[in-house]
């Protein structure tokens, strides 16, 4: 299934991925640094929601509390929490 997630506090405006399962793949940022988030989507690619998280979450930009790595982690556990439901 595919899900858009809109972002908190960095610059992309949307993050959209597949998921399968607990598979992610196909994961694309709107705005933001485009090749290196091209870059962690070529990387991520068929990993799983605990394995995004694990390596993501806590991330941060600078001065924010949060970065695109941080809310794509973000995205995925709440997608798949919500497909579990």
């Amino acid at each position: 299934m595919n899900y858009n997630f809109k972002p908190q506090n960095v610059c992309p405006v949307q993050i959209s991925f597949d998921l399968d399962g607990d598979k992610v793949s196909n994961i694309s940022f709107t705005g933001g640094c485009n090749g290196n988030l091209k870059a962690i989507s070529k990387l991520l690619d068929g990993m799983s929601v605990d394995y995004i998280e694990s390596k993501l979450k806590g991330n941060t930009c600078g001065f924010k509390g949060t970065s695109c790595a941080d809310q794509l982690a973000i995205a995925v556990r709440k997608a798949y929490e919500e497909s579990k439901a």
